[in-house]
């Protein structure tokens, strides 16, 4: 007896209907009178509207250009050496995970960079390494979660952390070894831009030196205390508008852009922060615009840099907002309660148990932390009841790992591979939980 099964076309077409079906259902039985779900939606458009004030102008527009510029000055012979998948492993997690540790980001500012490392030829592995690396092994959060938690908590975040950033990005080589062969021999999904820089290898260095510097101390948080880091605090922006001006600089006398551009913009930037020095975002914002904007008109370097940024802008900031939208929906902003009341998330991961330590995991893979907040968040848990083994996963799964972030992995490097980095995150995590919730 021949059995004969739908064709692609139809498997297709029945998604499809299938998705227009739950659609109509869901539409039907929203719950639309009752006050939880009418605050659940304030939540999600209350994180959005934080999200886009907070996180926008400051974290990933600096992070597309670096991701603009990784895709035109990187040399790709460097990253295929270092980073590529052919490179040895151990120095690739290893210069992977050193160069996601330098930077003070969130789940969400790391993807521009990770996509412009992958796109310039990094191998998977590498490139995710760096991806959990970025927002996760964070020394100020370490530091932090040590003075607020405990040390030993500290110690395991940071122990935990590295050991991920290395494991993760060697299973996912592993688990991913014949598309990653075929990716490098067909130099599928590379930027090859074809551009001669004429930059040396120390001058390469500082201008990403520069870049990254803006990026990382224009998101500086605010630490309670007079230790140093308290103080670089209170000096972020004019530390950040002196490493802007050097970057002006270094592209009028290395790359020959216009100097009168250049002070045109500094004189708008130097007006912005006069006239609203509560809102240094407005003269950030009107740095970066003139940058692109010079970058436009300009066709050997210039134009490309602008290309690649936009394409990630694009292709990512939609999927982020959506995101966001849906995380403030089911969880809410932190203090606050969307869809899934918190006495439900506060009971969940109470204690010290598989379950306990696997749903702390797993909301922490959900829910959107911005940089540093995960910390009073697991604190306020802890108090009540929440379990050590549970804090550390949720730490070492929560600020690499989001919903917002998710969706955007996905538009980068597919939905198996997004499914599988996610699941690998949520297990070793919990793991690690319950080891550490063990022992201590």
């Amino acid at each position: 007896m021949n059995v004969s099964f739908p064709s692609l076309e139809w498997r297709r077409e029945g998604l499809i209907f299938a998705s227009l079906i739950v659609a109509f259902l869901l539409a039907w039985l929203l719950p639309v009178e009752s006050a939880r779900f009418g605050n659940a939606v304030t939540e999600g458009f209350a994180l959005l509207q934080w999200y886009t004030k907070e996180h926008v102008v400051l974290c990933l527009l600096p992070a597309f250009l670096i991701a603009g510029a990784i895709a035109v000055f990187v040399n790709q012979d460097a990253v295929m050496r270092f980073l590529g998948p052919s490179a040895p492993k151990t120095t690739a997690m290893s210069v992977a995970s050193v160069s996601g540790s330098i930077l003070a980001v969130c789940s969400c500012t790391v993807l521009p960079l990770f996509g412009g490392i992958y796109r310039r030829g990094a191998g998977l592995g590498p490139a995710i390494a760096f991806l959990y690396s970025g927002p996760a092994i964070n020394i100020l959060a370490v530091i932090l979660t040590a003075r607020v938690l405990g040390l030993e908590l500290g110690i395991a975040r940071a122990v935990g952390a590295v050991g991920f950033a290395f494991l993760i990005g060697l299973l996912m080589h592993v688990l991913f070894l014949r598309e990653e062969r075929e990716r490098a021999g067909s130099a599928k999904g590379f930027v090859t831009a074809g551009i001669d820089t004429g930059l040396s290898t120390a001058e390469s260095v500082v201008l990403f030196a520069l870049l990254i510097g803006v990026l990382v101390f224009a998101n500086w948080a605010q630490v309670p205390g007079d230790g140093a880091f308290h103080l670089v605090g209170l000096w972020k922006w004019p530390i950040t508008a002196f490493l802007a001006a050097i970057l002006a600089l270094f592209l009028v006398l290395k790359r020959h852009w216009s100097a009168i551009g250049m002070t045109t913009t500094a004189a708008v930037v130097v007006a912005l922060a006069l006239v609203l020095p509560n809102h240094p975002e407005a003269a950030f914002a009107a740095g970066l615009t003139g940058l692109m904007v010079q970058a436009m008109v300009r066709p050997d370097d210039g134009h490309p840099w602008f290309e690649q940024s936009w394409d990630f802008a694009k292709k990512i900031l939609p999927l982020l907002l959506l995101g966001v939208l849906a995380a403030g929906f089911f969880l809410g902003r932190p203090g606050e309660e969307g869809i899934i009341p918190t006495t439900w998330v506060t009971a969940t991961v109470g204690g010290n148990g598989l379950a306990a330590t696997f749903a702390a995991s797993l909301i922490g893979g959900l829910m959107y932390f911005a940089t540093l907040t995960e910390i009073p968040i697991v604190q306020g848990l802890i108090g009540a009841g929440m379990g050590k083994g549970p804090a550390l996963a949720l730490l070492l799964a929560g600020p690499a790992v989001s919903l917002p972030n998710l969706l955007a992995i996905r538009a980068l490097i597919g939905t198996k591979k997004t499914l599988v980095y996610v699941t690998l995150v949520v297990i070793m995590a919990t793991i690690t939980g319950l080891i550490y919730g063990h022992w201590f």
